[in-house]
């Protein structure tokens, strides 16, 4: 699929988008870091470098802090204060509830001042809704974090609805959001399209039913991205063609819809 200035023709028989937020919208990794090492401050921990974090971004809040936390605890011993050892070799439960209130604290501060929209974002969402589909956004982001972000970044309004890594009981790649999602915006899995930067993207797609296209640009656990199972790859969300992309109306998701 290719970037293409002409008016899109038909939206190839789907309903509605479901949309992922972080490294698909928004390039929200400043604001991770920063975060992440003012957490590590106040714990008396050293602080990590952006590279140890774009390949632990994607799986929620709490799975990048205990990986971020694993990380220093298993540093060198020289390149870790001696005093952390009785944090380091006990109290881990403390340990962490201690790191996701400094977390929380921090992030819920700078949410969005150390972020930016990715080119095409604004394009691509206009298209998709021009186009008659219902919108969603679905991250596994937590939906207090989620929310004032696409609000600071004018992105709020593409959106029928918007749920966060703790909207359901469990989130991405288990395929619980999507169907909860297709549920909330009336349409059939096989004709919404799933569009994220990651395979935990591709894989609740697929285990859903959903079509899925991922952007070349976002984090993929630090993974070539054209290596995961997708319908499509596009660099831009302004390049979405969906006249090109076939639904999957008639297919069975592989996990039901829960009761």
């Amino acid at each position: 699929m290719h970037a293409d200035a002409s008016p899109r023709s038909g939206h190839g028989g789907f309903e509605a988008a479901i949309i992922d937020l972080d490294g698909t919208m928004v390039d929200t990794m400043g604001d991770f870091v920063l975060a992440l090492n003012l957490m590590l401050t106040d714990l008396s921990l050293p602080a990590v470098a952006r590279s140890v974090v774009e390949t632990r971004v994607g799986k929620g809040s709490a799975h990048l802090i205990r990986a971020v936390l694993d990380y220093v605890q298993n540093m060198p011993a020289a390149q870790v204060d001696p005093a952390q050892e009785a944090i380091n070799s006990g109290a881990d439960l403390d340990l962490h509830a201690a790191a996701w209130r400094s977390y929380q604290r921090h992030y819920l501060a700078i949410n969005g001042q150390h972020a930016c929209v990715y080119p095409g974002v604004m394009d691509g969402l206009k298209r998709l809704q021009d186009g008659g589909l219902r919108l969603a956004c679905l991250t596994n982001k937590p939906i207090a974090f989620a929310r004032p972000l696409l609000k600071s970044k004018g992105l709020e309004s593409f959106f029928q609805v918007v749920f966060g890594g703790d909207s359901f009981e469990r989130k991405k790649p288990d395929p619980l959001p999507l169907l909860k999602t297709c549920e909330a915006l009336h349409s059939l899995p096989g004709r919404t399209l799933m569009i994220g930067d990651s395979s935990n993207d591709a894989r609740a797609a697929r285990a859903a039913g959903c079509p899925v296209v991922l952007v070349t640009y976002g984090y993929n656990h630090g993974e070539p991205v054209r290596g995961v199972n997708a319908d499509g790859f596009v660099d831009s969300l302004a390049a979405i063609e969906l006249a090109g992309l076939k639904t999957t109306t008639g297919l069975s998701p592989r996990w039901s819809m829960p009761a």
